[in-house]
C-alpha cells in the first residue's frame, strides 16, 4: 500500500554532467518525477543543469535551477514544505548532500521524510569500516582492507597487507582518487590526491585478474525481492566498471556460479534494508569459486540505467514507486503491460556496453585505464550473438572504428607490452595480435580476458581471414556474405575484406555495390523486440533492434507514411550530450501531439530519448549510414529529422539525400553549402558579409604564404568536424608545424583551413528557427570570456547584458540574410565575432546547436517545438516575445572534469573540454553568476587567493578584482610579475615563487599543499615551454588537490565581483515559474 501522508516531494538531481556521473540520473530523475505524477505527488525538484529533460516544462511541477548543495536545499525545504525526499536519483551528488541534511538535523527539523532506502542503510553502504562490519554479522566475504584517516596509517595498512594495494576514497564517485600503488612512493602520491577529496580513505589488498560481476536487485518494504539483471564485465578486475566493456546478461558463469552470487546479492541487500533499487559488485576468483564483495551502492548508478535498457524493466521507475511505500506484487510492468513487475527478466540476445573516451582532447593526459573512471560516455549494442553485438557497440562508439576488424592499421611498436597495459585502445590491439597469429592462450595470459570472450573475437577474425582471401567480390558466395552479416559485418567491412576499395577506388560506392549484391541475395535484415520474457508471455514493447540473426519481423510495418523518424545524438562525447538528448525528446513530443507516428534511433542507454515511453517506436540501433537505410527500408516514413542531434545525423544528411530520402527543413544541398567552408564563405562574400581572412590550402608553401599576408596568431581547422575536434590557435611557426603534423591525418579529402585569429574580440551567438528562409524566432547571447574559448566552454549570459544596440542591430540584420540565402527551415545557430562594433561571422550550422535548451528554457519559448511545426509543414505564427523585456538574466557556465584526467593540463582553448553545464537564473549578472559558478562545484574562498595574471593587458584587466577582494579582507598571494604589478599600483600582497624558482621561499608549490591557499586564479601567457611547466605545475596541483582555479581573466573578474558583492543569504530562492 502506498503512504497515504505524502502530497509533496522533492527529489535531487546531479547537477552538470562530469566524468562518472553522467546522462543516466536525467534519465532516472525523470522517470521517478513521471512515476510520482501518476500517483498525484506534487513534485519539486532541484537541478542546476538547465539542459536536461528533467528540468523541462510538464515533468516536475516546481524546478528550482540552483546548485545541490546543503545550503541551498535547505532552503528550498524552509520555503517549500516538501512531506518526502528522494535522494537515490541524483548519483553521487544527492546522495551525499541528503546524509548531510541528515547529519545536520534538517530533515528531522522540518518533517521531511526520506522514501526508499534510509539514510542509515545508505551510510552503512558508503562509510567502508560500516559497510565491513554490516556484512560481516551475516558471514559475507569483503576484500580486506583498513579505513585509514591519515598518510602513515594509510602507510601501515599497506605495508601489513602487503603490495600490491589499491587506495579508495569513501564517499566518492566513479573511483575519484582511487588507484593501483606497486609501491611506497606510489602510495604516498596517491594518497595526498586521496585525502583532498575524501576524509577516509581505504587500503586493501589488490585482487588483479579476478573477473568483476554485478547484480542489479530490487526489493520492496514487505521484503520481497528480485534480481533484475546480472553482468560482467569484459575486463578482468582492476579497471573501474564505468571503463570496462560489460556484457548482459552474464556469459561465461556456471550455473551454479550464478545462483550462488544471486542469493548472495538477495541476502546483502535484506540484511542492509535497501527499498528500491541498488547494485552489488564482486569479484570473482575464476579458477575457484571463491568471491569478495567489491561495493554496493545504495542508489540508481550507471549501471541500473544499462540495465533498465539490456532487459526493458524501468527499474527507476518501479524504485520511486517503492519508495512511495508499495510492494512489488502491486505494480504493473509498464513496458510489457501485462505482467507484474515481480518477475525476473529472462534475456534471448545480449547487450554489449562500451565507454566513450575523449583522451586525445587533453594535453599530456594519461591513457591507462585504471580505477578511477575516465569515459564520458557510453553505447549499448544488441545482438544475438556477443559477436554481432561487440562489432555492433565498436561503431557505435564513434572513434572512426568499423567494427573489430578492417579498420586503419594501427601503429604499435611491442604488442606484447600493449596487450599487458589497458588503455582506451586495448581491443584494438587484441585484433592486430590475432591477425599476426597471437594464440588464445598468450593474449589470455597477457590480458587476464576470459578465453570465452577471447574465442569469440577470433571467430570473428577467422570471418575476415576467409573473405580475405576470396581476393576478389565475383569469388563471394552467398553463404559467406550471410555468415558476416550475422555475425556483424557491415557492408563496409565486407567490402574493404574483399578487395573492392582499391578496385572502385571510392570507399561509399564500394559499400553501395555490396548493399546491392547482399539485396539480389535476398539477405535482408529483419527487426526483434526487446521483449524481456524471452518470449514466455506476449509482450507489447516498441523497443526494437534490428539483426540478420532470424526470419521475420516481430512487427508489422503499415507504411502509411504516416512515420516521422529522428535520428539521435549517440554517444555522450565532449561536445555533444544531454543538450541533444533534450532536443530529441521535444521534437519526439511535438510530433505526436501533431498526429504522426513518432520513430527514434539511438544507442546510448544513458538518455530519456531511449526510454520506452518517448516515442511510438524506438530502435535501439547504430546511426550508420547502412542501418539508418535499412531502417527507412522497413518504415517508408513522411520524413527523417538530422537537425536535432548534433553533429552524427547532420552528417548523414548529403548520402540519405542521395538516395532520395525525404529530409525534412532545410534541405541537404543548404547543410553542405553551409557545412563546406569554402562555399560558405563565397556565400558571405557576394552579400558584403565580413568574416575573418582565411584560406583552404593543401600544402606547407602556400600556408606560409598566406600567414606572411596575416600574422600570427592564426587559426588552423579541418573541414567537416564537431566541437573543435583538430582545431588550434598557433602563436608561432614552431607550433604551426607540429600541429598540423596532427590535423593532417583527420580527412584526406578536405584541406586545411587557416584563419586569421583575432585576439580580444567578443563572441556572440545566435540561435534561431527560420521557416522558408525567414526567421520567426531567435535569441542573442553574449560569452564573458573573449573569442578564443570554445563556445561550448564559455561562460554565456542570455539575455545579453553588455553589448551596444547597434551590434545587436547589425547581428539581426546579418542573420536575416544569411537565413535567406540558404533557404533554411528549422533550426540554425550563427557565431560572430564583435570588436568594436565590426561584426564578423565565425559559422553558421544549420541545426540545433548545444545552447537552444538554455536559450529556450530562459526566454520560456520552446524553440525546437517550433522548429519541428514549421520542418512538419504546419502553419506557424511568430511568437510575440522579445528577449529584451526580460527581467532576469540566464548564465551558463560549464563544468570541467579534470580531476579524472591525470597529467591533463586545465587549461581552456579552441578546443572544447567541458563534460557538462549548468544554467541558472537570478535577477540580475552576480545573482546567475554565483549560483551557476556553485553549481559546477567552485566555491566561495574564506581567506587567501593565489594570483598570477598572465599578461599585461590581463594584469590591467584584474586590477580592480585585485583591488576588490583586498577590500573585502581577503589576502592576496602572487607570483613574480603578478606581485610586482601589484605593489606598483598599491594593492597588499606577498610574493610566491614558481617552483623553477627554486630554494626560495614561500614556495607555490608548498603553499597549496599545506590547504594555505582557498582558490588560485591562474592566467597562462603564452605557450612557452617554461610558462607551460610553471603554470601547468600550479595548475595541475591546485585540480589534484582541490583548490578552485581560474585559468581566464574575465570570467575571474566577474566572479569575484559577484562574490565580493554578492552574500549567500542575499540570494534569492526563486523556482522557474517565479521568474516572470
Amino acid at each position: 500500500m502506498k503512504y497515504e501522508h505524502i502530497k509533496k516531494v522533492l527529489l535531487l538531481g546531479s547537477g552538470a554532467l562530469k566524468i562518472g556521473e553522467a546522462g543516466e540520473f536525467d534519465y532516472s530523475g525523470s522517470q521517478a518525477l513521471k512515476a510520482l505524477r501518476e500517483e498525484g505527488v506534487t513534485t519539486v525538484l532541484i537541478n542546476p543543469n538547465i539542459a536536461t529533460v528533467q528540468t523541462s516544462e510538464g515533468v516536475a511541477d516546481q524546478i528550482y535551477f540552483l546548485p545541490v548543495q546543503p545550503y541551498f536545499v535547505e532552503r528550498v525545504i524552509e520555503k517549500e514544505r516538501p512531506d518526502g525526499i528522494l535522494l537515490a536519483f541524483g548519483g553521487q551528488t544527492a546522495l551525499n548532500c541528503g546524509v548531510a541534511l541528515y547529519r545536520e538535523g534538517i530533515l528531522e527539523k522540518y518533517g521531511v521524510q526520506v522514501l526508499g532506502t534510509s539514510v542509515q542503510a545508505i551510510m552503512d553502504t558508503e562509510d567502508r569500516e560500516l559497510f565491513v562490519e554490516k556484512l560481516n554479522e551475516i558471514n559475507v566475504k569483503t576484500i580486506k582492507s583498513e579505513a585509514c584517516e591519515t598518510i602513515e596509517e594509510a602507510r601501515k595498512a599497506a605495508a601489513e597487507l602487503g603490495y600490491p594495494v589499491i587506495l579508495r576514497a569513501a564517499y566518492a564517485l566513479g573511483g575519484l582518487g582511487s588507484g593501483f600503488c606497486d609501491n611506497e612512493d606510489e602510495l604516498n602520491r596517491l594518497a595526498e590526491k586521496a585525502f583532498s577529496f575524501s576524509p577516509q580513505v581505504l587500503v586493501e589488498k589488490s585482487l588483479k585478474g579476478w573477473k568483476e560481476i554485478e547484480y542489479e536487485v530490487v526489493r520492496d518494504r514487505y521484503d520481497n525481492c528480485i534480481t533484475v539483471c546480472n553482468m560482467e564485465n569484459f575486463d578482468p578486475l582492476g579497471i573501474h566498471t564505468g571503463e570496462s566493456i560489460v556484457v548482459a546478461p552474464t556469459q561465461t558463469l556456471t550455473d551454479h556460479e550464478s545462483q550462488k552470487l544471486r542469493s548472495l546479492a538477495i541476502k546483502i541487500i535484506r540484511h542492509i534494508g535497501i527499498i528500491g533499487e541498488c547494485n552489488v559488485q564482486y569479484a570473482l576468483d575464476p579458477n575457484s569459486e571463491d568471491y569478495r564483495v567489491i561495493e554496493v551502492n545504495a542508489r540508481l548508478s550507471r549501471s541500473s540505467a544499462l540495465a533498465s535498457k539490456a532487459t526493458g524493466y524501468p527499474l527507476a521507475f518501479v524504485a520511486a514507486k517503492l519508495g512511495m511505500g508499495y510492494g512489488l506484487f502491486e505494480l504493473k510492468n509498464s513496458i510489457t503491460k501485462t505482467t507484474s513487475v515481480f518477475f525476473e527478466p529472462a534475456l534471448d540476445y545480449v547487450v554489449c556496453k562500451i565507454p566513450r573516451w575523449d583522451l586525445s582532447k587533453f594535453r599530456g593526459v594519461d591513457r591507462e585505464l585504471g580505477s578511477s573512471m575516465k569515459s564520458v560516455g557510453e553505447v549499448m549494442a544488441i545482438g544475438r550473438s556477443f559477436e554481432e553485438a561487440i562489432q555492433k557497440g565498436l561503431r557505435m562508439i564513434g572513434q572512426s572504428m568499423h567494427g573489430f576488424v578492417e579498420n586503419k592499421e594501427l601503429e604499435i611498436d611491442d604488442i606484447d607490452v600493449a596487450l599487458r597495459e589497458p588503455t582506451d585502445k586495448r581491443i584494438f590491439i587484441i585484433s592486430k595480435a590475432m591477425h599476426k597469429g597471437y594464440t588464445i592462450d598468450q593474449i589470455h595470459d597477457l590480458t587476464k580476458i576470459d578465453k570465452w570472450f577471447l574465442e569469440k573475437l577470433k571467430h570473428i577474425i577467422d570471418i575476415d581471414e576467409q573473405m580475405k582471401a576470396l581476393k576478389s567480390v565475383n569469388n563471394l558466395d552467398k553463404e559467406l556474405l550471410k555468415t558476416a552479416k550475422v555475425y556483424g559485418f557491415t557492408d563496409f567491412q565486407i567490402a574493404r575484406a574483399v578487395g573492392l576499395e582499391s578496385e572502385i577506388g571510392n570507399m561509399h560506392k564500394a559499400m553501395l555495390t555490396i548493399r546491392q549484391l547482399r539485396k539480389n541475395y535476398g539477405i535482408l535484415p529483419v527487426v526483434k523486440q526487446i521483449d524481456t520474457l524471452a518470449a514466455e508471455y506476449p509482450a507489447h514493447t516498441n523497443y526494437l533492434y534490428v539483426t540478420y540473426s532470424g526470419v521475420a519481423s516481430d512487427i508489422t510495418f503499415d507504411r502509411d507514411k504516416r512515420s516521422i523518424i529522428v535520428l539521435g545524438s549517440g554517444a555522450y562525447r565532449i561536445g555533444s550530450s544531454v543538450e541533444f538528448d533534450w532536443c530529441g525528446v521535444q521534437a519526439l513530443n511535438t510530433i505526436r501531439k501533431e498526429g504522426y507516428r513518432s520513430v527514434m534511433i539511438n544507442y546510448n542507454p544513458e538518455t530519456v530519448s531511449t526510454d520506452y515511453d518517448m516515442c511510438d517506436r524506438l530502435y535501439f540501433d547504430e546511426l550508420t549510414f547502412e542501418r539508418v537505410m535499412d531502417i527507412i527500408d522497413f518504415e517508408c516514413p513522411y520524413g527523417v529529422i538530422v537537425s536535432t542531434g548534433g553533429q552524427i545525423p547532420n552528417n548523414l544528411a548529403m548520402k540519405l539525400d542521395a538516395e532520395n530520402v525525404p529530409i525534412l527543413g532545410t534541405s541537404a544541398k543548404d547543410i553542405d553549402n553551409a557545412e563546406d567552408r569554402a562555399k560558405f564563405s563565397s556565400m558571405l562574400s557576394r552579400n558584403n558579409i565580413s568574416q575573418p581572412e582565411w584560406s583552404a590550402l593543401t600544402s606547407m608553401d602556400d600556408i606560409n604564404k598566406f600567414i606572411e599576408k596575416v600574422g600570427f596568431p592564426v587559426l588552423v581547422r579541418p573541414s567537416y568536424v564537431l566541437s573543435g575536434a583538430a582545431m588550434n590557435v598557433c602563436s608561432n611557426r614552431e607550433e604551426l608545424e607540429r600541429f598540423l603534423k596532427l590535423a593532417a591525418n583527420v580527412s584526406e579529402d578536405h584541406p586545411v583551413v587557416v584563419s586569421r585569429f583575432i585576439e580580444h574580440a567578443k563572441e556572440i551567438e545566435m540561435d534561431a528557427v527560420a521557416n522558408k528562409g525567414e526567421i520567426i524566432a531567435y535569441a542573442i547571447s553574449e560569452h564573458i570570456e573573449f573569442a578564443g574559448v570554445h563556445s561550448g566552454d564559455a561562460t554565456i549570459q542570455f539575455p545579453p547584458q553588455k553589448l551596444y544596440v547597434e551590434t545587436v542591430r547589425r547581428i539581426k540584420r546579418v542573420s536575416r540574410q544569411i537565413a535567406k540565402e540558404l533557404h533554411i527551415s528549422g533550426p540554425f545557430n550563427i557565431q560572430f565575432m564583435a570588436r568594436d562594433n565590426d561584426i564578423l561571422v565565425i559559422e553558421c550550422n544549420l541545426r540545433a546547436s548545444r545552447s537552444f535548451p538554455f536559450v529556450s528554457k530562459v526566454l520560456k519559448l520552446n524553440f525546437i517545438d517550433l522548429a519541428t511545426k514549421v520542418m512538419l509543414g504546419l502553419p506557424v505564427e511568430k511568437p510575440n516575445k522579445n528577449l529584451f523585456d526580460l527581467d532576469y538574466v540566464g548564465i551558463k557556465a560549464s563544468q570541467f572534469s579534470f580531476n579524472r584526467l591525470q597529467k591533463a593540463d586545465p587549461v581552456l582553448g579552441v578546443d572544447m573540454s567541458s563534460t557538462g553545464e549548468v544554467g541558472c537564473l537570478g535577477d540580475d549578472t552576480n545573482d546567475a553568476l554565483l549560483k551557476s559558478m556553485l553549481a559546477v562545484g567552485q566555491g566561495i574562498p574564506k581567506k587567501t587567493i593565489l594570483l598570477s595574471t598572465g599578461a599585461a593587458k590581463q594584469k590591467a584587466e584584474m586590477l580592480d578584482a585585485a583591488k576588490k577582494l583586498v577590500e573585502n579582507g581577503y589576502e592576496l598571494y602572487a607570483t613574480g610579475g603578478t606581485s610586482k604589478y601589484l605593489d606598483e599600483n598599491g594593492v597588499r600582497n606577498t610574493r610566491v615563487y614558481w617552483p623553477s624558482e627554486e630554494g626560495k621561499e614561500p614556495q607555490a608549490l608548498t603553499l597549496l599543499h599545506e590547504k594555505k591557499i582557498d582558490m588560485v586564479v591562474n592566467i597562462p601567457k603564452d605557450l612557452t615551454p617554461r610558462e607551460l611547466t610553471d603554470g601547468y605545475k600550479i595548475r595541475r596541483a591546485s585540480i589534484d588537490l582541490n583548490v578552485p582555479l581560474v585559468t581566464n581573466s574575465r570570467l575571474a573578474s566577474a566572479f569575484i565581483n559577484a562574490f565580493c558583492t554578492l552574500k549567500l543569504c542575499d540570494i534569492d530562492i526563486k523556482s522557474w515559474a517565479e521568474y516572470k
